[in-house]
């Protein structure tokens, strides 16, 4: 059995509406993550039951279930939505296990809201694999993420491009609040209920902005520090969210909603693999300028309740802004610098690795492969298979002989004069040797759509230790081979 609390469904019912899911005609289980129930002291021998199975699939719920599907608004592409909401999304409660940090309980994919517009509500097999796959991999990676607890069939055939196997991905978060959700209250012109709002996330993920002297302009700074640290993080794995829209844009600083989300394999900073995102908007090296853009269209949502009068309101909406900028330049930089095994953040690290993103691009280098064999070398490896990465090896062979110097003058050096220990170690911890190519990705999802998970299975099993040496894993760490290359994603709905 499992036992919700319901914070958010204690707020005024302007927020959300209440909504039951659709009954799975013949629902299945594909997999249940039984470490993370764990994690959140719940019974796996229960959730694989056929009691438990029929919560996943939303077809009978626990009487401590109050199901709601949550109002927000948003930009999408940079377009003014008034109301999008959950349209294919019910939140069953909350869990707070012992940890103490309160969690979210959704369903996601079992049917029509009130808020689905035109939607089925229903949710593709494939993209329930690709979110499950991607979002325990980024727990692994060690990014902040929302987190999938389990996937189950339904037995209902759905309608995208053509008739494909629905589903249902149970996803746990620390919030599904979003941007968006500030954005339709202050579309509304309701300052109050923007206050209970914006109070109710003070007290459940940044507690430290009441003792502020403006706690709305602190809050709004938290939640800079946070989306900059994040989308940082995200470049220094090569991710690309694919969709950076506000109602996409999560409160407490996880990442959230994956469906034409990829990971860069040759470097280049405009790769974009959304198929929708025509324009570039959301490429990968366009994320850091988007997550600012989005942060202002949350500060401007708290302008009614930021100050007394409309120019302090947007001073303190302004400065609070900028936090994104000098947080995210704090981690952008040093974080790769960490990556090339550089003990310091200082200018010369700086331009070197500027060099450096110039130089893998115009050699098209494996993004991931690059990082994991130069850190092999910075271990004491040969530096051949690194060299044999560019296209160029007379390039290659001339930037390992400047890494060198540079790792050695940015810090101890060993005693061979190349990196420190410390810094090889650091490298290890931030260089996965495997992440979630897109190649394999779509191999586990058309294995599914046949109803064969092991693909799936053995892609979650490496993936769950991506900094490790898996060498019976080896063809993981390699890049898609000519024919097998994924060009574009796509959205689920």
């Amino acid at each position: 059995m499992i036992t919700f609390d319901h914070s958010y469904a204690r707020l005024p019912e302007v927020f959300y509406a209440r909504v039951r899911p659709d009954v799975a005609p013949n629902p299945a289980l594909i997999k249940v993550n039984s470490s993370l129930a764990r994690e959140l002291g719940l019974d796996v021998a229960w959730l694989e039951s056929p009691e438990g199975l029929a919560m996943l699939s939303g077809s009978t719920l626990p009487e401590t279930a109050e199901p709601i599907a949550m109002a927000y608004a948003g930009h999408q592409f940079g377009g003014w939505s008034p109301q999008l909401g959950d349209g294919r999304a019910v939140l069953l409660g909350e869990l707070v296990p012992a940890d103490g940090i309160r969690r979210d309980v959704q369903l996601k994919g079992s049917g029509r809201t009130p808020f689905s517009r035109q939607g089925d509500g229903k949710a593709p097999l494939g993209p329930v694999i690709r979110e499950y796959l991607v979002s325990e991999a980024m727990a692994a990676l060690g990014v902040p993420t929302t987190r999938a607890l389990a996937a189950v069939s339904t037995g209902e055939t759905v309608y995208r491009e053509g008739p494909v196997p629905g589903a249902v991905l149970t996803r746990v978060a620390q919030s599904h609040v979003r941007f968006g959700t500030f954005q339709y209250f202050y579309a509304q012109g309701d300052a109050e209920v923007l206050r209970q709002l914006a109070d109710y996330v003070i007290d459940r993920h940044y507690p430290e902005a009441k003792a502020h002297e403006s706690p709305y302009r602190a809050l709004i700074e938290a939640v800079a520090q946070r989306q900059a640290r994040l989308i940082a993080h995200w470049m220094h794995l090569g991710f690309i969210h694919g969709v950076m829209n506000t109602d996409n844009m999560q409160i407490a600083g996880e990442t959230i909603d994956f469906g034409p989300c990829a990971f860069m394999e040759a470097f280049d900073a405009a790769t974009v693999f959304s198929s929708i995102d025509r324009n570039g908007r959301y490429a990968w090296g366009n994320q850091p300028e988007i997550g600012q853009w989005n942060l202002a269209r949350l500060a401007e949502s708290l302008l009614p309740i930021l100050a007394e009068s409309e120019d302090a309101a947007a001073q303190e909406a302004e400065a609070a802004v900028n936090v994104f900028g000098e947080t995210f330049n704090a981690c952008f930089v040093p974080g790769f610098g960490r990556k090339m095994g550089f003990a310091g953040d200082g200018e010369e690290a700086q331009q070197f690795v500027l060099e450096t993103f110039e130089l893998l691009t115009r050699q098209k280098v494996d993004f991931t492969r690059f990082f994991r064999e130069l850190t092999r070398v910075a271990g004491g490896a040969e530096s051949e298979t690194l060299i044999g990465l560019f296209d160029a090896s007379a390039e290659g062979q001339d930037w390992v002989g400047r890494w060198r110097v540079a790792a050695s003058a940015t810090g101890e050096a060993s005693a061979t004069g190349g990196v420190s220990s410390a810094c090889v170690e650091t490298m290890r911890q931030v260089n996965p040797i495997f992440i979630p190519r897109n190649h394999r990705v779509e191999q586990a999802i058309q294995g599914a759509l046949q109803g064969d998970y092991s693909v799936f299975e053995r892609l979650n099993e490496v993936w769950a230790t991506p900094f490790s040496e898996q060498p019976s894993h080896a063809d993981l760490e390699d890049p898609a081979a000519p024919g097998e290359e994924v060009g574009q994603t796509f959205c689920g709905t």
